[in-house]
């Protein structure tokens, strides 16, 4: 089966539709699939329900969704570098479902795993838990959450073969691997396409299984910063002096 799609629109083709849930990996703007992201604005689609950690930010990531006003509610565990949303939701035009982001985490994981909800003393006594059954175990109260399977995984990857076996880097390996498990069909825009057997088995983070559709990025694809944090220079020290 051919996976590897010339461009994001080509891979999202036939999937996107209004109403549909979908996962966004990434974490701020790293490991975000921005190329993806942007297919989904362009194609029109709306009232759609997003889960990711955060919703971009102004002008980037899911912020641009949020800009065309596409999407109709997120499911997030943050989403505080982004004016957008804010307006939006204290204007109530956007639904936001708020979990701890361990929970959020687990919440994706048990949906790619078939389970339908499990038990977490994580925000028991708090808004978190409002509405949601409630149980005693071992004498704690634990509050029920649900776990989530998505119509579509948007997901990125640093490296990938044309089975769709996944490796990702450093920070990067945050919402992505549980994400492409939980989803009906997972897309991954890959920075480097290499050829079945390039990939030491022992590396891939993602099988290719759970991934329908690759798109190659371009060379010099950008990945921007979200919050730049560098160390200042020790000043150069004078000529002759000891160091």
């Amino acid at each position: 089966m051919r996976k590897v799609y010339k461009d994001a629109k080509a891979a999202l083709a036939g999937l996107l539709r209004d109403g549909m849930l979908i996962h966004s990996g990434g974490f701020g703007l790293c490991g975000i699939p921005s190329a993806l992201i942007e297919a989904i604005r362009d194609s029109g689609v709306k009232n759609l329900t997003v889960v990711s950690n955060n919703a971009g930010i102004d002008g980037a990531g899911l912020g641009l969704l949020l800009e065309t006003r596409q999407i109709r509610k997120m499911i997030s565990s943050y989403v505080g570098e982004n004016a957008t949303f804010a307006r939006q939701y204290l204007a109530g035009e956007l639904e936001i479902e708020f979990n701890p982001q361990g929970t959020l985490a687990e919440r994706i994981r048990a949906g790619g795993a078939g389970i339908p909800a499990f038990f977490t003393r994580t925000g028991v006594g708090t808004a978190v838990a409002e509405g949601k059954e409630t149980r005693e175990f071992d004498g704690e109260t634990y509050v029920m959450e649900r776990g989530i399977f998505a119509d579509l995984a948007i997901i990125h990857a640093w490296m990938g073969d044309t089975e769709g076996n996944l490796v990702y880097r450093k920070t990067a390996r945050n919402f992505n691997p549980i994400m492409a498990t939980a989803a009906r069909v997972t897309v991954a825009q890959v920075e480097h396409l290499v050829e079945p057997g390039q990939i030491d088995p022992d590396h891939i983070h993602t099988p290719g299984i759970y991934v329908k559709r690759i798109v190659p990025l371009p060379p010099g694809y950008e990945k921007r910063i979200e919050q730049r944090t560098v160390r200042k220079r020790e000043p150069a020290a004078a000529a002759g002096e000891e160091v």
